[in-house]
């Protein structure tokens, strides 16, 4: 009940004086009136009246604009401002969508009701219970952690175990073997003591002979040099060896188990929105926005069909400029983990490194132009790129600038990738998944680390031609992939096995090219048609 009401001095009809609280209230003559009295009161034709609720007293203003004497019954939503009739019919808001006051303030006073209701009833009750599981989350977390390293330091402990058994026996052979070869030694010094005592008895014998001259006594003599040649005791011996297993970090992975990895899911937004809109030098088909890419949360590195690449930040200021090399257009830009910028120039076939305020040529390719690029999580750099004569398509891993990887053909040996497809870009999946967007093809095609087909999305049926444009290609914390449909003004999000989860197309996009996300997960979009940077929420 409105306070005014509570009073002992009720305020009463200005004409009647009936001691009722007022329903109605004239803004112009300021008169509070009955039901019975509005017609009485509106009977006077001297002036205009304007009823109003009697609770909403007081919320018309006069016009500020031109007709000071006049009150505003109309609201300009374009400008936001209250006008009369005059400015509404006459004045420059005579082309602008208005709207009655009275009926905007109902409708708001009603939409206040209901957010306050659903705040209060509904929505900040599940904040509170959010807020208040949250420390019982953490220690189930810390416990979790613990729980887990004991089940390891159990499992590490019962491992040394068996390691030290198996040590342990084979030391016992190797003592058994020492000693097996020491016995078998003295075995044979005991023989080879024995025979050199009987030959030096032999040679003092034999000088004994040479200085005698009793041919009897040399007569007699018989030689036992060969037989002592052949007692030489002998025996081989290999000695014992050890080679060491190879560690086979995938066996001792296996023997010590498996472990669940941690899986933290966020929900998609039922309506993803807007947080803000970043606008660029960028113009609709001369200079046409094309790349964006994350330089931090704050900072987007882009370009477009110029020579120019630029570094905003998300209030939309030109933080820097930076022109090619070459002066050729770049093709694709990407981000190494420690902030320099690479762009791929298809005129000169080279893919250019930029640290500081220095350019040099990382990479130039012979026969082939390179298109797309994506620094990896590993900092490996994933190039696709096409010949020169356009009928040929492949993506390359690159440590530095030594090839390690090519992806071009199937298990059929056909193509991977539409060859000399022009527009074709890629990302790395947080699995480690290559995602490419191949233009030509209609389709974004997912191999494994290995190269190794995973799936092909060609969006959701129809399948007619350009049903189905994509362009950038980027991945989130999640693991889902998101593209941009360039014709159908639309992004699409697939999980990391190709599933469709949903579009984002209530943002109003103008042929969408260029996508990158934050380290919130908040998604980045390019327009090439009007040079804006989008800048949108879509998980809750």
């Amino acid at each position: 009940m409105d306070p005014m009401y509570s009073l002992q001095d009720v305020i009463r009809c200005d004409l009647c004086e009936t001691p009722v609280p007022p329903p109605k209230h004239c803004e112009i003559c300021h008169t509070h009136l009955c039901e019975a009295c509005v017609e009485k009161h509106l009977y006077d034709h001297s002036q205009v009246h304007y009823m109003v609720p009697f609770r909403l007293r007081g919320c018309i203003s006069k016009c500020l604009i031109k007709h000071s004497i006049q009150i505003c019954t109309r609201l300009c939503t374009e400008c936001n401002i209250p006008i009369c009739i005059e400015c509404a019919f006459l004045g420059e808001h005579k082309e602008h969508k208005k709207e009655d006051i009275l009926e905007m303030f109902e409708t708001k006073q009603k939409l206040l009701q209901k957010d306050l209701q659903d705040l209060e009833q509904s929505i900040y009750p599940q904040y509170q219970d959010a807020a208040t599981n949250l420390p019982l989350q953490r220690m189930n977390s810390i416990k979790c952690s613990q729980n887990l390293k004991t089940a390891l330091n159990e499992q590490g402990e019962a491992l040394h175990t068996e390691i030290d058994i198996v040590l342990q026996r084979m030391k016992s052979e190797i003592d058994d073997m020492d000693a097996h070869h020491i016995a078998a030694i003295d075995r044979q010094e005991d023989a080879i003591n024995h025979t050199i005592l009987e030959m030096t008895q032999v040679i003092l014998d034999l000088k004994t002979l040479l200085n005698s001259s009793d041919v009897c006594l040399v007569s007699e003599y018989t030689s036992r040099a060969a037989e002592f040649k052949n007692l030489l005791p002998q025996f081989r011996v290999t000695l014992p060896t050890f080679t060491p297993q190879e560690i086979n970090r995938e066996q001792i992975h296996q023997q010590i188990g498996s472990m669940l990895k941690l899986a933290i899911t966020y929900p998609l937004l039922d309506e993803p929105r807007i947080l803000t809109d970043i606008q660029t030098e960028y113009r609709e088909c001369i200079n046409g926005l094309r790349s964006v890419s994350c330089l931090s949360d704050s900072e987007l590195w882009t370009f477009g069909s110029e020579n120019i690449m630029r570094l905003y930040n998300l209030q939309g200021e030109l933080l820097r400029s930076v022109q090619t090399k070459s002066g050729n257009v770049p093709y694709d830009i990407a981000m190494t983990q420690g902030g320099d910028l690479v762009y791929a120039d298809i005129e000169d076939s080279s893919i250019n490194l930029m640290s500081g305020t220095q350019i040099q040529a990382l990479i130039t390719l012979q026969g082939w132009t390179p298109r797309g690029l994506c620094i990896t999580s590993s900092g490996d750099l994933l190039v696709t790129m096409t010949t020169d004569d356009w009928k040929q398509t492949k993506a390359v891993r690159y440590s530095g600038s030594t090839e390690k990887q090519t992806i071009q053909w199937d298990d059929q040996g056909k193509p991977r990738y539409t060859p000399g497809s022009n527009a074709i870009y890629l990302c790395e999946n947080r699995n480690l998944d290559i995602c490419v967007s191949d233009c030509h093809a209609r389709a974004v095609v997912v191999v494994s680390p290995a190269g190794k087909f995973r799936f092909r999305y060609i969006g959701l049926p129809p399948f007619n031609w350009g049903s189905f444009h994509p362009l950038g290609i980027t991945a989130d914390s999640q693991a889902n992939i998101l593209t941009a449909d360039f014709f159908n003004n639309r992004i699409h999000i697939i999980d990391q096995d190709g599933h469709f989860l949903r579009y984002i197309d209530n943002c109003g996009f103008k042929g969408p090219w260029g996508v990158c996300v934050d380290s919130r997960d908040n998604l980045f979009v390019s327009e090439y048609s009007t040079g804006t940077v989008r800048k949108i929420q879509y998980y809750k």
